[in-house]
């Protein structure tokens, strides 16, 4: 007689738990990227354009041209330093100082998370650029470049379309820091919260799992009841002891009847 042997039985969740896909962040996290990308060749391709521009139809040294009252005009000017003529005999300096920031930004955006991040990720880095390539290839030489500058405003300053874009992203890295919004996405203080709250379940679960028996279910304990709770159950059980026993014990008249 031929017996045939019978497959050990197995627990039905390790080869679901096995099989089942670990949720992945790579996908929405390289379109991210991507998007950032974009934004900064469109904000570079609108800065380069726009300097052309300028140069074409604007004389250096002109009277500005209004476009917004006293508030806004387009006067062309040549900045061999930073914003607002900062540092003008330290261009090569300024240079160096931009290209570090760009090297920071790209290695911030392989770790981007956020939509908002990277819409001002995107705006840095394509006003960075913009203004990096008239370092590098104006006169009066490489790394020491004048940065074309067409937009008056008022008396104050002459900006171009990459200052714009820097300046809109540093309000809004500040916005978003005031927030906690962190560069992957999540909310400083609330995360943390739902963190703590998850590893102190999970050991739970473990410390139960150690403790169960073969064959036992692994439990939680739940939390002591309320201070209130407990004293009800205390009143309760202390008026319903006496009421039980006068139902039950003899009364006087039956034991004169049992004489």
């Amino acid at each position: 007689m031929s017996t045939s042997a019978r497959p050990e039985p197995t627990d039905p969740a390790e080869p679901v738990a096995a099989s089942a896909p670990e949720p992945s962040r790579h996908g929405p996290r390289r379109a991210l990227v991507v998007w950032t990308v974009v934004l900064a060749a469109l904000v570079l391709v609108a800065d380069q354009l726009t300097k052309w521009w300028a140069e074409s139809s604007l004389t250096l040294g002109d009277d500005t041209i209004p476009l917004v009252g006293s508030l806004l005009g387009l006067r062309l000017v040549y900045n061999p330093g930073a914003a607002l003529s900062i540092a003008t005999g330290m261009t090569w300096v300024l240079t160096i100082v931009v290209v570090a920031v760009v090297v920071v930004i790209v290695r911030m955006v392989s770790r981007i998370g956020s939509r908002a991040w990277a819409v001002a990720l995107g705006l840095l880095l394509g006003g960075a650029l913009g203004n990096l390539l008239d370092r590098f290839f104006r006169e009066p030489g490489f790394a020491r470049g004048h940065v074309v500058d067409f937009l008056a405003y008022g008396n104050w300053f002459v900006g171009n379309v990459a200052d714009v874009a820097i300046v809109g992203a540093a309000v809004m890295i500040a916005v978003l820091s005031v927030l906690g919004i962190g560069l992957d996405g999540s909310r400083h203080g609330h995360d943390a919260a739902d963190d703590t709250d998850a590893e102190r379940s999970a050991a739970d679960a473990d410390a139960s799992a150690e403790h169960a028996g073969p064959g036992e279910v692994p439990t939680v304990a739940s939390p002591d009841p309320a201070p209130e709770a407990r004293d009800s159950k205390a009143a309760g059980a202390g008026t319903q002891g006496p009421a039980a026993d006068a139902g039950t014990a003899p009364t006087t008249a039956e034991r004169e009847g049992d004489r």
